[in-house]
Formats: structure tokens, C-alpha cells, sequence
């Protein structure tokens, strides 16, 4: 059996030994959402799970045996996509949760992580609307702990795009940045695609007229019902077209470099 960071790939007696090892426990958390005509609708999902592995193995290989690292299998669908960060919900293919179930389901995990031995645990958020349930599942799971005996499990929360730098940013988009929020199925996540999943990008769609007039102009409230016109036609808010390979392999490595660092801080007295 190969060597791998994956919970779901290891078999039970290899995960085992890794959480008496007191392993630091990653969970990626996705969604399921458009991503324009020109990715697949696995973005959120199939990104945060590969930057999970890419961060859990360069924290193993740099600690020299101070830490084991796991990636459980990922929460692959995401709290409801919000229309000035993802264009919202009522779009074709974006299939969400509801709060309560976003907020159940890091519960449940998180506890049944930690009723195994888990005690270092690293939420890795891969859509930008998930962030506030996965942390009060995370919360509801440490009183639950608590309440049965276990004081001593700690929980990271973290979105991976916080981790580029300045420096980079300003590098990758000469032309000025429009913000974390506008950035849904544009520069940042089509150069990681390119890297990571280039088969599931297909960049002579953006040349369709359904990209025109990016980045969105997006009023600064939300309205429900849904104004699906506030929506550029391609359900995308920045445009892609300045996207790479070579822009994917320096955000992948800003953010693991950085995601590593914040984890050694945290855990390394644990």
C-alpha cells in the first residue's frame, strides 16, 4: 500500500499509529458550485483537498518527526453560495447546505475525530460562505469534549487564499486586486486548477461574450429573493483570463509555506 497523507487512501491500523503520534488532523471543506464555462463545478473541493495534502507533507518533511500529518476525507459540499462572493445560489449546478447542516456536519467530525485520539485539528476552508458554520461546529465539538472528559483537543481555522502575502498579490496582479470575495472562479483559483487539474479547465471558453464586463459590479447589500441579474452572465466575478500554470505553482507554494508556519505556531507546544 502506498505511503499517503490521505486518511481515506491509509488503511485503519496506519491512522491509528499516526494519531498516537499525536498527529495534526487536517479536514478540507469545499462546496459543490459553478464555476463558470470554463472549470468544473468541483473547484472548492478538489482545490482545498489537494492544498491540504500539499500543506500536511511539507509540514511532515520540515518538522524532522515532530509531527504526523492526516488529511481526513473532505466535507465536499459547501454552505450556500452568496451572490457577492460566488454568485450565488440560485445558479445551475451549485447544489448548497443550510447552515445547520454545515454546522452539524463539522460537529459530528470533529468529535469523532477527536473520540479516536485526535487532538490537533486543522480546518482547511476552500469556500468563502462556510467559514462561520465550520467554526461553530468546531466550537459545538470542543464543548461536547469537554463535557465528556477531553480538555486537551485544539482546533485551527483557516481559509487557505489568507495565506499569500502581500508581496505576492501585488506580483500576481499587476493590474490591482479586486478582493478575496471577487476573486470566485478568476485568477487565483483558475491558475491552481491549471496546476493541480488541468483537465478540468478549459480556457478557450473565456473568449465567450459571457465574460465580458468583469470584474462584477455588485451592489454592497444582498436582497432575497435573489436579483439574478445582479449576476454577470458567466457566473463568474473576476475574470480568469490572466490565469497560468506558473501563477498556480506560487500560490500553491506562498500559501503552503505560510499555512505551515501558522500550524507549527499554534501546535508546536501541544
Amino acid at each position: 500500500m502506498k505511503d499517503t497523507v490521505y486518511m481515506e487512501e491509509m488503511d485503519a491500523f496506519t491512522y491509528r499509529e499516526k494519531l498516537e503520534k499525536n498527529a495534526v488532523v487536517f479536514i478540507p471543506v469545499g462546496a459543490l458550485e459553478q464555476h463558470g464555462s470554463h472549470m468544473a463545478m468541483c473547484v472548492d473541493a478538489a482545490l482545498t483537498r489537494a492544498m491540504a495534502g500539499a500543506t500536511a507533507e511539507a509540514l511532515a518533511a520540515s518538522a524532522k518527526g515532530r509531527f504526523e500529518a492526516v488529511v481526513a476525507s473532505p466535507i465536499n459540499y459547501g454552505y450556500r453560495s452568496q451572490q457577492r462572493s460566488g454568485g450565488g445560489f440560485h445558479l445551475s449546478g451549485t447544489t448548497s447546505l443550510s447552515g445547520t447542516t454545515l454546522i452539524a456536519l463539522a460537529k459530528d467530525i470533529v468529535y469523532g475525530l477527536i473520540g479516536h485520539g485526535a487532538r490537533k485539528i486543522v480546518f482547511m476552508n476552500g469556500h468563502y460562505e462556510n467559514f462561520q458554520f465550520i467554526f461553530e461546529g468546531a466550537e459545538l465539538a470542543l464543548e461536547k469534549a469537554r463535557e465528556n472528559g477531553v480538555y486537551d483537543a485544539k482546533i485551527q481555522l483557516l481559509s487557505y487564499w489568507d495565506f499569500v502575502d502581500e508581496k505576492t498579490i501585488e506580483e500576481l496582479y499587476p493590474d490591482g486586486f479586486t478582493g478575496w470575495d471577487l476573486e470566485h472562479a478568476g485568477v487565483m483559483e483558475t491558475s491552481l486548477m491549471l496546476l493541480l487539474y488541468p483537465d478540468l479547465v478549459d480556457m478557450g471558453k473565456i473568449d465567450d461574450p459571457l465574460y465580458d464586463g468583469l470584474p462584477a459590479v455588485l451592489p454592497n447589500y444582498d436582497v432575497l429573493p435573489i436579483v439574478a441579474g445582479y449576476t454577470p452572465p458567466s457566473g463568474c466575478l473576476s475574470s480568469p483570463a490572466a490565469s497560468s500554470r506558473d501563477k498556480g505553482v506560487v500560490l500553491r507554494d506562498v500559501a503552503v509555506k505560510n499555512m505551515v508556519a501558522a500550524i507549527k505556531q499554534e501546535f508546536a507546544s501541544d
